[in-house]
């Protein structure tokens, strides 16, 4: 896994570097623009016709840009600077490094360094073919004011490739959150991963997010501690269930799936045709009597029980003690998809969990909403829950939850003991230790009807085969995106749905293997 720092502990790292290693801040400075250029080339199809466009703010963020611009137009590139402070306002490193640009280009007419006066300035870039935000760097916290919110505004409405220094102006690096947010297409930042880059606007923002470099190294990195990890394919093949030579249809992981409903039957189809295809040996879904004659018509090698629902069509408080035994003989029980969303269920759910405290259980969808008054059952547990479901379990707005979603989910998993999947772009997993997970897979074509079924079905197999609740929340996000992401290649982003995710979750498996087995072997 790769760990992700905040931006306080990258801060701690400059002051390091000066007053424990000796180094001058115009060294780093300096390696931080050469490393940024190095990456510009590694990821940018440049020519010698390629003109960039930096707008540098006052502090060191600036300074960086400033020292860029001199890189660049020394390998023969156009530049044109925007300084929204001159030699007037700057100080430090970021001054030295402004009189160096402003005494070098000089010599290089085609190039321009403007010190900013009024929005109409930016006008110069709009036939740039790269842009350089290098305004504000990570000590910058909430909305952006002015002149900076209407810089930004007006830089992502110039069509160029975008390139953020250390984070693109307007993110709150450690929340991910931010207002107005600068576009990037290509994030550089620097000595190490700050949380802030991969979820939220962060992962809407970021672009392509690549490593520089201010040359000190990782180790004092190493020394850190940090509760926040992206998971590497790695992560995804080591806590694949293992299967033993001696294994049976018994041993191989047993899933009791408690969904669907007279309206939603097709969740729960999903899920449990997923579980098999995710490796379990044994599954079973129980559903309503009056639709189980139409769910076996649909259903493929999953074995599907009823249980009497009086002709109502869900889940009853009196039909839930008709699965006590096949509960018990469950590794794994998954409920929620597609129950629906009457007292009666609800009382049934939350009766099921309380019954059944130290079950291995996956708890989506319907269930989730179950349990809005009654969570002291969640122990041990694996909860998938969307955005808005996880609102309402917590009874907070969306929108705040969006603003900054790990504190609450993190203290949410610490306070259950259990593990959270939050579902989004990216998904978020929270562990009862306090720790968090950022899924590195998945697309857009993830955002349709029965994506999330499907996930249930993989965590609820994995979790049947290993009894390991990390493991499976981790390498079942994992692949059920990478699965989504093998999908985009063959069919695009708009072209496949739930039941091709389901289909091709056994592929997004044998990937992974393929790819690190004879690594292992050799």
């Amino acid at each position: 896994m790769i760990p992700l720092f905040t931006s306080r502990q990258v801060r701690s790292a400059d002051e390091f570097a000066v007053a424990k290693l000796g180094l001058p801040g115009l060294v780093l400075m300096e390696n931080a623009a050469r490393s940024i250029f190095e990456q510009i080339k590694l990821n940018l199809p440049l020519s010698e016709n390629t003109t960039f466009g930096i707008v540098s703010g006052k502090g060191n963020n600036g300074g960086d840009g400033f020292a860029l611009a001199r890189h660049l137009l020394i390998n023969g590139y156009k530049v044109i600077v925007i300084a929204l402070a001159d030699d007037k306002e700057l100080k430090g490193d970021a001054l030295v490094n402004f009189r160096a640009l402003r005494n070098l280009i000089k010599y290089y007419p085609d190039s321009k360094l403007i010190k900013y006066k009024r929005l109409n300035d930016l006008s110069i870039l709009k036939n740039a073919d790269v842009i350089v935000d290098s305004i504000l760097g990570t000590g910058s916290k909430g909305e952006l004011r002015e002149p900076y919110k209407s810089i930004v505004e007006k830089l992502n409405s110039i069509d160029a490739f975008k390139v953020a220094v250390d984070l693109p102006t307007g993110l709150d690096v450690d929340t991910g959150y931010g207002d107005v947010v600068f576009e990037a297409d290509l994030t550089v930042t620097l000595s190490e991963y700050k949380t802030g880059l991969f979820y939220g606007k962060g992962y809407t923002h970021c672009g392509k997010v690549v490593k520089g470099s201010i040359g000190i190294g990782s180790e004092y990195y190493n020394q850190l501690e940090t509760d926040t990890y992206l998971i590497e394919p790695e992560d995804a093949f080591v806590n694949i269930p293992l299967k033993e030579p001696d294994l049976h249809k018994y041993s191989a992981g047993k899933v009791l799936l408690i969904a669907g409903s007279r309206n939603l039957p097709g969740a729960a189809i999903l899920a449990a045709e997923t579980a098999l295809r995710a490796g379990a040996g044994a599954v079973i879904l129980a559903v309503p009597d009056s639709i189980s004659e139409m769910v076996r018509t649909k259903i493929g090698s999953a074995v599907v029980i009823s249980y009497n629902d009086n002709g109502k069509g869900f889940l009853t408080e009196e039909a839930a003690s008709q699965l006590e035994e096949k509960i018990s003989w469950a590794d794994t029980i998954a409920i929620g998809p597609g129950l629906g969303r009457e007292k009666d269920t609800i009382n049934a759910v939350i009766n099921i969990l309380k019954k059944n405290n130290g079950k291995k259980f996956v708890i989506d969808a319907d269930a989730i909403f179950a349990l809005a008054n009654s969570k002291q059952y969640l122990k041990n547990t694996i909860l998938t829950p969307h955005f808005g479901e996880f609102a309402n379990l917590i009874g907070i707005a969306v929108e705040d939850l969006r603003v900054n979603p790990i504190p609450h989910a993190k203290k949410f998993a610490v306070k259950n003991k259990c593990h959270l999947v939050l579902k989004g772009a990216p998904t978020l997993i929270f562990n009862p230790a306090g720790e968090v997970f950022v899924n590195t897979t998945g697309n857009q074509g993830m955002a349709k009807f029965g994506t999330g079924d499907v996930l249930t079905g993989v965590i609820s197999s994995f979790l049947a085969q290993s009894g390991n609740n990390e493991a499976s929340a981790i390498s079942g996000v994992y692949l059920h995106s990478l699965a989504a992401d093998l999908l985009a290649e063959e069919k695009t982003i708009y072209g496949f749905t739930a039941n091709d995710l389901m289909e091709k979750i056994p592929y997004a498996i044998k990937f992974i293997i393929d790819t690190f087995l004879p690594d292992i072997e050799d």
